[in-house]
């Protein structure tokens, strides 16, 4: 009974921070060296095999930077995983091409993170990836796209992601109500996730807002009837109301939706067995 009671009360104990963060250069291009973020549990250990989850930041590939997924970071990390957020280029002012340095970026990271797993104490079978609007194409496109690898890669080392946490991703980029066919044109195919489903695909959970203006709800249903034709798990959760970014923390204000999304996350985590037991995520004031 003791042992009962005392078990009971550790449960009750906030979760303990996340170590402090360290930043890995995981690429060189010229003289730029692009780096990544590493938040790593409180108890964290060199011989762990712990689940990843790699973010990326969203944009429009134009603009943002890594942090704002930090808050997700280092939630996700007082729940057992390890979270890397990317610095990946750019695309330039005044180029109206596709993304190619994005992408080429977001697979040099996925190899360096499994490259690395064992020095990281994580899985290199269970690395995932999440990321927000353009950051969501990116984590997708990891997740199912061939091709379009950077030639100084080790192609030897797969860059796909095992399951995909994706906030009002705009991982449609065909002429369908798709966003980004003016910059990638008729090559849509190369880029968009969604027009690459198979069925070796990883299991995603999906966020969008109904009033979401560069994404369509229609765009998302389509996308989750194509994974379960394909046979893959696809989540996908809609926001009454909620435009896009609704998601990132403070929103509007507001904590309500970073809350929600994340907390829907942690579950999708723990029914993969990436997680273990209830989400520790405290409930904003407001709500």
């Amino acid at each position: 009974m003791k042992l009962c009671i005392i078990g009971f009360l550790i449960a009750l104990l906030p979760a303990l921070p996340a170590a402090e963060p360290t930043t890995r250069i995981y690429k060189k291009v010229g003289e730029r060296e692009l780096k990544l973020t590493v938040v790593n549990p409180p108890d964290w250990k060199a011989t762990d095999q712990r689940p990843a989850m790699v973010f990326f930041h969203g944009g429009g590939w134009v603009g943002g930077g890594p942090t704002q997924f930090t808050q997700h970071s280092e939630y996700l990390a007082t729940r057992g995983m390890v979270c890397v957020q990317v610095e990946y280029r750019l695309i330039k002012k005044g180029d109206a091409g596709p993304p190619i340095d994005c992408v080429h970026d977001a697979k040099s990271a996925m190899r360096w993170v499994r490259g690395h797993a064992e020095e990281l104490g994580i899985d290199p079978n269970r690395i995932g990836a999440g990321g927000g609007s353009a950051g969501g194409h990116l984590a997708a496109f990891v997740g199912m796209v061939e091709g379009l690898d950077d030639p100084q890669d080790d192609v030897k080392i797969s860059p796909r992601a095992n399951a995909l946490a994706l906030f009002n991703p705009v991982f449609d980029n065909g002429p369908d109500q798709g966003w980004g066919y003016s910059r990638v044109g008729e090559r849509y195919k190369e880029y968009s996730p969604a027009h690459n489903i198979s069925a070796d695909d990883p299991p995603a959970i999906v966020f969008l807002g109904t009033q979401d203006k560069l994404i369509p709800v229609a765009v998302v249903e389509r996308f989750k009837a194509n994974m379960e034709k394909a046979g893959v798990r696809c989540e996908a959760i809609f926001y009454e109301g909620q435009g896009h970014g609704f998601f990132n923390p403070g929103k509007g204000g507001k904590m309500q939706f970073y809350y929600e999304t994340l907390l829907a996350t942690d579950k999708f985590l723990v029914s993969l067995g990436w997680l273990k037991g209830e989400p520790t995520l405290a409930k904003p004031p407001e709500m």
